[in-house]
């Protein structure tokens, strides 16, 4: 059966996206194309939602969604609406996830969870309540989906790499170097929540707890905002994020890893590179060349060891078979089409998608034990293990 035809009496999902500006516009390329590589059940693009009305009405015709609408209350109310997409600033999140739940709609957000822990705390507690009721929500770390670091997952779960000892993870980018770029929503803490640390360290992190399924135990952390004052409408307007971040992890394993984030990193556009070190082996990888994993084996003759290099494109690699003949490479805005496939499979199957607003909030306490941390000035900070959650891998492969 074409994955968008739908069987006998079942009608379509209809899809509602909230926010259309960088996040909109990845996720609708997601929307538009899962269909054409995934079986995935029947949906459609129902609905942008965003503040401005003209601008959401060209985004949308735009990126290909049936209307458009500038009240996102009125949309989740709406009976042909049973999924909603939240791609809007991390401050609308919470309100908006929690009442499209109360609605019965399954949710899928952006990362980071939410701008606060208590906000984030507020919404795992509602996505929990709606699971009883079978109701479906996820949070949006689309770099769980690209294949290089599903495979990693898979090599270090099948303990190709031994003991995990080290974990280093930088993600580095450049686009606030010059101190008169100017105020956005980014910089300022009441919209953004925090700078680097939530933006993209959110990211590192939640890598660190994937590829090894471990929990995080103690935190140290430091932040540090380079220019402190940048010109906005207002003339010259204080910053009130970090422009960089720098935290040591205590996993429960025993490991240690180190993460540094910064977008003052000249010469960085979007760098997420991972070290990953074991007693029997070790894993490299960089964002700016996303096909490619390395990997050290150890149990190999000494003349014969180094690292090589993985070109991670074959059918047996996670999501590669929905793809392109091997030898011909994918790129970023692939790994929000695999998020997308997982997330409506889950629905489909009535089964929890991974990862859960629990995996979010861990995340998120994680995130605030880095700013306690830093405001306590290397201060060690105490964190207790989140209960897991289980869900069924919907993984491709």
């Amino acid at each position: 059966m074409n994955p968008h035809e739908t069987t006998p009496g079942q009608s379509p999902l209809g899809v509602a996206m909230i926010g259309y500006a960088f996040m909109g516009k990845a996720h609708s390329n997601a929307w538009r194309n899962v269909a054409g590589y995934f079986d995935v059940p029947a949906f459609e693009r129902r609905v942008l939602v965003g503040r401005d009305p003209a601008g959401v009405a060209e985004a949308a015709a735009k990126y290909g969604w049936a209307e458009s609408s500038t009240d996102w209350r009125e949309v989740i109310a709406r009976d042909d609406i049973q999924i909603v997409d939240i791609c809007a600033p991390g401050w609308m999140h919470a309100e908006i996830a929690i009442a499209a739940l109360a609605a019965g709609k399954h949710v899928l957000v952006e990362k980071p969870l939410a701008n606060t822990l208590a906000e984030a705390e507020a919404m795992a507690e509602a996505a929990r309540s709606a699971r009883t009721q079978g109701v479906q929500s996820m949070i949006g770390f689309n770099y769980r989906r690209v294949p290089a670091l599903a495979l990693a997952k898979e090599l270090i779960a099948e303990g190709r790499l031994g003991t995990v000892r080290h974990v280093r993870a930088a993600y580095l980018q450049d686009w606030l170097v010059d101190p008169d770029s100017p105020m956005t929503w980014r910089l300022n803490k009441e919209t953004a929540g925090s700078g680097a640390l939530g933006d993209i360290a959110s990211h590192a992190i939640d890598q660190v707890l994937f590829l090894l399924g471990d929990q995080v135990t103690e935190v140290s952390g430091r932040l540090h905002t380079f220019t402190p004052q940048r010109p906005g409408a207002a003339g010259l307007e204080d910053v009130t994020v970090d422009d960089a971040a720098w935290a040591t992890l205590t996993l429960a394993s025993g490991a240690i890893a180190s993460v540094e984030v910064s977008r003052v990193a000249t010469g960085q556009k979007n760098s997420l590179k991972l070290e990953i070190y074991g007693d029997k082996g070790a894993l490299l990888f960089d964002l700016e060349d996303l096909n490619e994993l390395g990997f050290l084996d150890t149990t190999l003759p000494v003349r014969e060891q180094g690292f090589r290099r993985i070109l991670v494109n074959e059918p047996e690699h996670p999501y590669m078979a929905a793809w392109w003949p091997q030898g011909h490479v994918i790129g970023w805005e692939h790994s929000f089409t695999h998020e997308i496939r997982d997330f409506l499979v889950a629905v489909g199957n009535g089964t929890q998608p991974s990862p859960s607003f629990e995996d979010g909030l861990t995340v998120q306490r994680i995130l605030a034990a880095v700013e306690e941390s830093a405001a306590a000035k290397s201060s060690l900070i105490q964190l207790t293990p989140s209960p897991r959650t289980t869900h069924t891998n919907t993984e491709g492969s």
